[in-house]
């Protein structure tokens, strides 16, 4: 399993016990949907290597504590201490109406209501305090805020996303 094939769900932040129990601090809005796996992907060095979960328990909304197979000593958890830990993406619940995964519409194109077609989505970008579509038009780079107010409807089947931006906002980019 490769990490393009799957999605982050969190880290373990800390040991739990003496006997190998690890908690998993979780990056989801929704953590009781991952309460009865039974095994997950952890990060060591460039590989996923695959742990199965002999008993979990989720607590403080998003701390899962996990007592992994064979993981039966401090010395144990701690060799896997700030790892990853993914699933694979067919685990992710599916998304209706306007929500999406950032990693699925890459490669939407985005329209926008009062410019017409902007261009392809290549990548989201989220290291800002606000994540941005990064799209491209023809090799010119042009950011658009994810503001909700802005998106009018993602068409999965059609796999575009319609936006109404603030006029000149895309002119900006374009402007010589």
């Amino acid at each position: 399993m490769q990490t393009k094939d799957c999605f982050y769900l969190g880290r373990i932040v800390k040991k739990h016990s003496f006997k190998g129990e690890v908690i998993i601090k979780l990056d989801t809005d929704e953590p009781h949907l991952y309460k009865n796996l039974e095994s997950v992907f952890v990060e060591l060095g460039n590989n996923l290597v695959p742990f199965f979960i002999e008993k979990s328990s989720l607590s403080k909304s998003t701390m899962f504590r996990v007592k992994f197979e064979d993981v039966d000593s401090e010395a144990d958890a701690d060799a896997i201490m700030k790892a990853g830990i993914y699933l694979p993406l067919t685990l992710l619940p599916k998304l209706t109406g306007n929500k999406f995964y950032y990693h699925e519409v890459i490669g939407f194109t985005i329209t926008d209501k009062n410019f017409g077609d902007v261009g392809t989505i290549t990548n989201i970008n989220d290291s800002a305090a606000q994540p941005l579509f990064e799209i491209d038009r023809d090799g010119i780079e042009i950011f658009i805020p994810m503001i909700d107010d802005f998106i009018i409807k993602v068409d999965r089947e059609n796999k575009t996303i319609a936006v109404e931006t603030p006029e000149g906002l895309i002119d900006l980019y374009l402007a010589e």
